[in-house]
């Protein structure tokens, strides 16, 4: 079976795998930024950018910022 990429190219066994792994990281921040309260659209968003730092997002509502707050510290 071929995997295909966003533009329809055939992919490669090796970024397949990748592609998988980052999936499942994206989605394990995910839900890490849901139990902590983040909205799903925010979770998603924040899960995505592997530049914000996870344990930060959840510390600042953890200590009492609001969520949104969060959001315009952390992007």
């Amino acid at each position: 079976m071929e995997h295909h990429d966003e533009e329809g190219s055939v992919m490669t066994a090796a970024e397949v795998h990748e592609s998988t792994e980052v999936e499942r990281i994206e989605s394990w921040r995910r839900e890490e930024l849901e139990r902590a309260g983040y909205s799903v659209a925010a979770a998603k968003q924040l899960a995505r950018r592997h530049d914000v730092d996870l344990h930060l997002a959840v510390e600042l509502v953890g200590r009492g910022c609001p969520h949104d707050v969060a959001l315009q510290i952390l992007l």
